[in-house]
């Protein structure tokens, strides 16, 4: 369910071993479209969309969240296998409950406060800055606001919603965890996210993370509280902040393959994706190490482009050694809209950082409609 880029890439790893797949997603122009066994265009909010879907496969996987719970819940009755489950999908979804979760499980979180509605908080006294999150439907770096002071919440939608205690952030890390039916448990080496600073959006993704032994099994005991905690069936990614008094939290997690884990497609030995199948399938999962260092570079709408979307400087990226571009197929940009990523792969994680520079430098992701700058 949904036939985005993860779906695209997903479909990459059913190809191998010959699986008919069914993908339901709003758009027509969806990258999954093309290439799937069978495409339904529909609505994922709407219950019975899903609810017929559902009716029509033997195994049901999402590539997003905010999906008609309801309708997934009844097709688990009607004995659908949903992976990852409804109730763990209706949690992760919603902020409020992801950050309750955390609190009930003693998984260390950002102080917060929930709130149904903005007359709710309108009046509260904070300490600024606090960062708010609109409960749902928040999506890389949408949803998401630091509040400098009160009048800042005037311009906030009316939606539920978290408050966050504002904290420095000094670094960034992810770790994805596969886990099949049968209970076995594998996790990728700690990542570290590199983020843009206008957008909120990742931007590098390194692998190894550039950290000690002692602290990447600091983080892995934590990600595997989480996937316990959660006994989810598939990935789970879970993403971590530290903060500038060298305290680790859980920021949120996600219930499916991740940008996070894209580094892995040439860097691993299975990569995030044929993993994903191997934990809905129960199938044993697989080597989850590095052959090499890995960098994604996240490849974006540059910021005053719109329209058919056009690659300047892909050809020199296929210049360099070690380098391969992932175009989603997206045919229409807009700023800061997901349009690929490219892997830099390299025996020296420091060398492929230094590549990953230069691919950032080489290709524009630009649409043949320039926007005004006023």
């Amino acid at each position: 369910m949904g036939g985005g880029q993860l779906g695209k890439m997903l479909l990459t790893e059913t190809q191998k071993w010959d699986i008919h797949t069914c993908v339901l997603d709003p758009s027509d122009q969806a990258p999954c479209s093309a290439i799937c066994n069978e495409f339904t265009q529909g609505d994922f909010n709407d219950y019975d969309t899903v609810y017929q879907f559902g009716k029509r496969v033997d195994l049901l996987t999402v590539e997003i969240e905010h999906i008609n719970i309801k309708a997934l819940y009844q097709l688990q009755k009607e004995g659908l296998k949903i992976h990852p489950q409804p109730e763990v999908l209706e949690i992760i979804k919603h902020k409020g409950l992801q950050k309750d979760f955390y609190t009930k499980h003693n998984i260390p979180t950002v102080s917060y406060q929930r709130f149904e509605t903005k007359k709710d908080f309108i009046n509260q006294t904070f300490e600024y800055p606090i960062v708010w999150k609109s409960a749902q439907f928040g999506y890389d770096g949408t949803g998401v606001k630091v509040l400098k002071s009160k009048t800042d919440i005037q311009n906030l939608p009316d939606v539920p919603c978290i408050i966050e205690d504002f904290i420095p952030i000094e670094k960034e890390y992810a770790v994805i965890v596969a886990r099949n039916k049968s209970g076995e448990i594998k996790s990728y080496p700690v990542v570290e996210m590199e983020f843009h600073t206008t957008a909120n959006q990742v931007e590098y993704v390194l692998c190894p993370a550039f950290i000690s032994d002692e602290f990447e099994k600091k983080i892995q005991k934590i990600a595997i509280q989480v996937a316990d905690a959660f006994k989810h069936i598939g990935l789970l990614a879970v993403e971590f902040i530290l903060n500038k008094k060298a305290e680790l939290v859980v920021n949120e997690v996600a219930p499916r393959p991740h940008n996070s884990g894209h580094y892995s497609i040439e860097a691993s030995y299975t990569n995030q994706f044929e993993q994903h199948l191997r934990a809905i399938l129960d199938l044993p999962l697989g080597k989850t190490q590095s052959k090499l260092a890995g960098i994604m570079v996240n490849l974006v709408g540059e910021e005053n482009y719109t329209g058919e979307v056009i690659y300047q400087g892909f050809d020199t990226l296929l210049e360099m050694e070690g380098v391969t571009p992932h175009l989603y197929g997206k045919k229409l940009t807009r700023p800061f809209r997901k349009m690929g990523h490219v892997n830099v792969v390299h025996k020296n994680i420091k060398e492929a950082r230094e590549i990953a520079e230069k691919v950032k430098n080489s290709i524009r992701v630009i649409g043949k409609e320039q926007l005004s700058c006023d």
